[in-house]
């Protein structure tokens, strides 16, 4: 009998020592007597040190006293099948198993001990906890997070979906997703499924679905396969993000943007211009396209030069075919608010409002008039707080013109005025200017034939009078002389402005003419050293009478505002383009507020002592005649360190330089 028994045992024991799962068992006074490999590596204690312990040692003390009841379940002869419960290790560390527990008899059927079959489930356990969080995750997820068959058929559906799409998850389980897509886009469905098919994930796709209610949502997507434990495709899930808020954010920015860039735009334009139908058609393009309107207009009262008062106006939206056979708009009820400057009027409907159709002969709109119904006028008031005119928009639609819409037309409104006043200023200075211009043409030419009496009979008396008022004579000579270049400086101005300035090119060695000129001032001026670097002959094409002007004007000018020093530099230097000239002083200097206005005419520093006299014309004529010669001119200097003006004229002729570099009118006026 013994015999047939050891195989039987042999095999209990093998299996006994081959199983994963940890296997103790213990007496009636829990002490155990038996464990296997797998219970040694669980506890992490070798067999000798598990043997003899008492079981409780490896139970934590939180889940004891449940234990206990169980095996007095266990000595009653129950079997315990898959308890879930907790085991420490030997560094006290607990870890979820899965428990057996059955009672072991002896030969008489009685009750002796209990054996424990025990199975780590810790990653089980984690796993469950992981899926339980991920449901959690994408049942509460704002997102809509849906999963479907390759062949579109619907197998789940979260909180969010419902949100987005406002079907209930009973409606959309088995059905195929095209319920969600607009049939213009049912072909992205067939590009997405080859994707996953092919194990791509389709990533942020922006595109529009359907809610239950037919209106259209923009949504982000991104699909993802879905695999099965073999790696198969089995299906896929979708991830729908609802963005219209953000597409509605998104074309808000851009068009505030269009019309940050239109307001930038036409604030610029025009403080630039000085026109006023330019400014006036520039404004109504510009508030007609910001305000939506379907066309605009801009009314503009003015008074013509015989003193009659008419009105000019610009369209946009509209040809002026439009507004020629209606005439001008009249002080209306509906006109009035605007005309006389009381504010803006803005009607979502203008023929519901009480001030409409109340003027004959139209008693309303006149027939073949451009439909309007949002209407929106914004007087146009100047700094004085004289009524200009005023901004005008209709648009066919009702309630199109808002408060951010007003207050825009409000602002531009605002520039417009200023520009219309400035424009106003500017014809008037224009105007001035042309009668100053004349005046000092008039003035120059009829000085000249005095003067130059004068000086014919001041030399006659200087040779006749006695030698005790002779230096009496010289000093009145000498006055007469500047005086009489203060006279060709004002008949200069008179050429430039008319454009009759005249220029004689020829050939000449500018080498010789600065020597020239230099010399006959160091006669003139004996307070002053001058030197001269040069560079060798340098054959130059010009007005050699001009140029000798711009030097001698420069190099006195040195003389005259450094009057504590008695050194002047003088350099010509030639490269393969161009000759540049400088003057150098070491006198009063230039501030930098001084520098910028230093070429303009008729400007003298404020900081100059007045004792130097001059008009402020020389540095002008100077930059006239340079820039005929098509070189330029500058100046680099600070206070009580000097001056240097430098001069650059190209070698190469330039063609039509006489009469050909006309200033401008209004460069002119802007000049004064």
């Amino acid at each position: 009998m013994k015999n047939n028994l050891l195989p039987d045992l042999f095999t209990l024991t093998a299996i006994f020592e081959g199983m994963e799962d940890a296997v103790l068992s213990h007496d009636l006074d829990y002490i155990i007597l038996n464990c296997n490999p797998a219970a040694e590596k669980m506890f992490g204690c070798p067999a000798p040190v598990l043997l003899g312990q008492n079981i409780l040692t490896l139970i934590p003390e939180s889940v004891r006293q449940e234990q206990l009841a169980i095996l007095e379940r266990v000595w009653s002869g129950e079997r315990i099948n898959h308890l879930y419960t907790v085991r420490s290790s030997k560094l006290q560390i607990d870890f979820p198993v899965s428990l057996t527990i059955s009672p072991i008899r002896d030969e008489q059927g009685e009750v002796i001990g209990a054996s424990h079959i025990m199975r780590d489930v810790t990653h089980e356990k984690e796993t469950e906890e992981k899926r339980g969080m991920l449901a959690a995750i994408v049942e509460n997820s704002d997102d809509a997070i849906i999963s479907k068959t390759l062949n579109g058929i619907i197998t789940t559906w979260n909180g969010g979906a419902e949100k987005i799409f406002g079907y209930q998850e009973r409606e959309t389980i088995g059905k195929h997703i095209s319920i969600l897509i607009p049939r213009d886009r049912l072909s992205e469905e067939d590009v997405i499924i080859e994707n996953i098919r092919n194990g791509n994930k389709v990533d942020h796709f922006q595109t529009v679905r359907l809610h239950k209610n037919g209106s259209a949502i923009d949504i982000s997507l991104t699909v993802s396969p879905v695999k099965d434990r073999h790696g198969t495709i089995i299906g896929a899930s979708k991830i729908a993000r609802d963005i219209t808020a953000a597409k509605k954010a998104e074309t808000a920015i851009r068009h505030q943007a269009a019309k940050l860039k239109i307001l930038n735009t036409i604030g610029k334009a025009i403080s630039e211009k000085l026109d006023t139908e330019s400014i006036l058609q520039k404004v109504t393009d510009a508030t007609t396209q910001i305000t939506g309107a379907a066309f605009g207009a801009f009314f503009y009262n003015t008074i013509n030069q015989d003193g009659e008062a008419y009105m000019l106006y610009s369209l946009s939206g509209a040809p002026k075919e439009a507004f020629e056979n209606f005439g001008m708009p009249r002080n209306t009820a509906v006109f009035h608010r605007t005309f006389s400057g009381e504010g803006v009027l803005r009607v979502d409907d203008i023929t519901k409002d009480p001030r409409y159709g109340r003027n004959a002969p139209h008693f309303g709109m006149p027939e073949g008039h451009l439909p309007v119904v949002s209407y929106l006028a914004v007087p146009v008031i100047s700094s004085s707080g004289n009524i200009i005119g005023g901004l005008f928009f209709g648009h066919p639609e009702a309630g199109v013109f808002m408060q951010e819409h007003e207050d825009i037309v409000v602002s531009l409104a605002s520039q417009a005025a200023v520009a219309l006043d400035n424009s106003r200023l500017f014809t008037e200075v224009k105007e001035l200017s042309q009668k100053k211009d004349e005046f000092i043409a008039l003035a120059s030419h009829e000085l000249k034939t005095p003067l130059t009496s004068m000086s014919g009979f001041l030399q006659l008396l200087e040779r006749k009078v006695i030698d005790v008022n002779r230096p009496f004579v010289a000093k009145a000579i000498t006055q007469l002389k500047k005086l009489n270049a203060l006279i060709n400086d004002l008949f200069d101005i008179s050429k430039i402005q008319s454009g009759k300035l005249q220029f004689y090119f020829e050939e000449f060695d500018f080498t010789g003419l600065i020597k020239e000129n230099l010399e006959a001032i160091r006669e003139a001026y004996t307070s002053h050293e001058i030197y001269f670097d040069e560079s060798g002959e340098m054959i130059l094409e010009g007005d050699k009478m001009r140029l000798d002007q711009v030097l001698t004007n420069l190099v006195t000018n040195a003389i005259k505002y450094s009057p504590e020093s008695d050194r002047i530099e003088v350099s010509a230097k030639r490269s393969e383009t161009e000759i540049q000239v400088s003057v150098k002083d070491y006198g009063m200097g230039i501030n930098e507020e001084n520098i910028s206005h230093i070429f303009s005419q008729f400007y003298r520093a404020k900081d100059v002592n007045r004792s130097i006299t001059g008009l402020g014309l020389g540095l002008y004529i100077t930059k006239e005649i340079i820039e005929r010669h098509g070189g330029r001119i500058w100046v680099e200097s600070e206070p009580r360190m000097g001056s240097t003006f430098f001069f650059v004229l190209p070698l190469k002729k330039r063609s039509s330089v006489n009469g050909h570099l006309q200033k401008k009118e209004e460069e002119k006026v802007l000049k004064l």
